[in-house]
């Protein structure tokens, strides 16, 4: 089984599906750390390399590329992107949403901790992490709606949809791994 995670930035992708990859003891796939990467390589912020990748596709499809070939030819995996739910559609679909602002608020703190994230300078305030979240947010629904016509931040699309504003990590991760275990279940009866 493939199980792939989407959802709105802040929601906890990385740190749930990080977490499903090691309780499973399977291989996790990190869609936004390949971009990070490649917008580095160029000297863009992530942002830059988004809006960037809204008149040039290449910025997208080489590493959508990636993905869709992943879904071919591994099983057993975890991939968090936010196309990888239809670039895999034979995968478990796991949507985490978010309250913006509560979004902006974790993605704030986690900056002021660390850079890792490429998202230029440290952010400055919270309201700074907020325009940027939906700056994001926008570039990344014109460039999928262009490219393949999907909506990827439409719940519906997905099989699993969970709204982490309010939850810690465990107690997300206990009704992700509740899901999950769910589903393995249903596919061992077939």
């Amino acid at each position: 089984m493939i199980i792939s995670f989407g959802g709105n930035a802040g929601s906890g992708k990385s740190t749930i599906a990080k977490m499903l990859a090691e309780k499973l003891g399977w291989q996790r796939y990190y869609v936004g750390g390949i971009r990070r990467q490649k917008a580095k390589e160029r000297g863009l912020t992530l942002s830059e390399y988004n809006i960037l990748g809204e008149s040039d596709p290449s910025t997208d499809l080489e590493v959508d590329e990636y993905q869709r070939e992943l879904g071919k030819t591994l099983d057993n995996f975890v991939i968090e992107g936010r196309t990888s739910f239809f670039l895999i559609p034979h995968s478990f679909k796991i949507f985490l949403d978010v309250d913006e602002n509560v979004a902006a608020k974790r993605l704030y703190e986690e900056c002021k901790k660390k850079n890792e994230r490429n998202e230029g300078d440290l952010l400055k305030s919270v309201e700074e992490a907020l325009a940027l979240l939906r700056q994001r947010k926008q570039s990344d629904d014109l460039r999928y709606r262009k490219y393949y016509n999907v909506e990827a931040f439409n719940p519906a699309n997905f099989d699993y949809v969970l709204d982490t504003t309010n939850l810690t990590p465990d107690q997300v991760f206990d009704q992700v791994y509740r899901a999950v275990k769910e589903k393995l279940a249903n596919i061992d009866k077939s």
